[in-house]
């Protein structure tokens, strides 16, 4: 059924795909496609810090649609937003540091300290700003593509909970002494941060949201058995319990660098679309997979992104080949970054576009 609010949409490309359902090319979307390397996401900044960004709804409406009015072959918008927003909503103070990243002025890292962290949240108090964002942007986008809806994994959380920003690189030692050492307190935290996540998707849904990705970012940090027990369950829970309210919701999990969990992410999880990153052959992913009808998205290494339109498009037309061209969502294997150009975003969308297609006729043409 159709929300009334909103404006028919003109291309559900990507939904189809989530589906299952035969498509006639490839759909494209970027993670982080809004951000610093667009002039006019660095227009907005200008004036105002990242966070006061997320929380005006006329702003994050605006910096969402920048990408999406640039590059017309888009087939996705995602809410401009940040993981983070979890936690200041469960009552911890995050700062988006210039140059640095996140930071937490007291981060939780003692299990004592789980006393500061505000449990159960008011999700339509807290996080209302978000909500009104995505329901002014589905409004603004007047049904040209559908709008992504997000989320932080619990594990992904928990870590910036206790390391207190700064993880790339840190080893996660203080995080993962919580699960070596406090394993019940781990797990308490872990479910009082999925509750929060699973009632801010369903917030997003009930908003306007189309389409939700859920990032455990920092999930390929965790041996097997860690992820197993620490990452595993909660990300099944998370999409359990929002298809229990949105059944046809489709729902993307991204556990970065995690490539030894994909085959119970796809036999355990009702997520619609597993994304990966570039360490593994699209071709080994869909053996991972095999025999669960999981869509694939992903899973450009980055880095081509920088090497100009030839080699981008040789590396989208040896990604396309390996995965084909159906069940599959390109994207990068992670989000684009502030030294990259505007050129670089174009090169890609419509080399997509463009091998796709062709690929997907040849092989109809084979066909008959």
């Amino acid at each position: 059924m159709s929300d009334q609010r909103f404006a028919e949409l003109k291309n559900d490309l990507i939904l189809r795909v989530c589906r299952g359902e035969k498509v006639e090319r490839t759909p494209v979307w970027i993670m982080r496609q809004a951000g610093r390397y667009l002039p006019e996401f660095k227009e907005v900044r200008a004036d105002v810090d990242f966070f006061t960004v997320c929380r005006n709804p006329e702003l994050a409406c605006k910096v969402t649609l920048q990408p999406i009015d640039r590059f017309p072959g888009l087939d996705a918008a995602i809410i401009f937003s940040d993981i983070l927003v979890i936690p200041q909503a469960m009552g911890l103070e995050v700062q988006m540091i210039p140059g640095k990243g996140p930071h937490f002025p007291d981060p939780v890292r003692e299990p004592s300290e789980m006393s500061r962290v505000k449990y159960p949240v008011d999700i339509k108090k807290e996080l209302q700003y978000v909500f009104d964002a995505i329901t002014l942007t589905r409004q603004r986008l007047e049904g040209r593509v559908p709008l992504i809806g997000f989320s932080g994994a619990p594990w992904t959380l928990l870590s910036y909970c206790i390391e207190g920003g700064g993880i790339s690189g840190s080893g996660m030692n203080h995080a993962k002494l919580w699960l070596y050492k406090y394993k019940e307190e781990s797990h308490r935290f872990l479910k009082m941060l999925t509750d929060t996540v699973v009632g801010y998707l369903i917030g997003q849904v009930d908003a306007g949201a189309q389409l939700l990705q859920v990032f455990d970012s920092w999930s390929g940090d965790l041996s097997p058995d860690l992820f197993d027990e620490y990452c595993l369950p909660y990300l099944v829970d998370i999409a359990k319990r929002v298809k229990e309210v949105h059944p046809t919701i489709p729902m993307i999990c991204f556990a970065k660098g995690s490539n030894f969990g994909l085959t119970k992410l796809a036999q355990l999880s009702q997520y619609d679309v597993l994304g990966i990153d570039w360490t593994i052959e699209p071709k080994v992913a869909r053996e991972f997979v095999a025999g669960t009808n999981k869509v694939l998205q992903g899973n450009m290494d980055p880095a081509v992104m920088f090497a100009g339109q030839e080699v981008i498009d040789r590396e989208v037309e040896r990604m396309i080949n390996s995965f084909g061209t159906q069940r599959y969502i390109a994207n990068l294997g992670h989000g684009m970054q502030p030294s990259m150009t505007i050129d670089s975003a174009a090169n890609f969308i419509s080399s997509v576009h463009n091998i796709s297609t062709r690929l997907a006729s040849e092989k109809v043409n084979k066909q008959e």
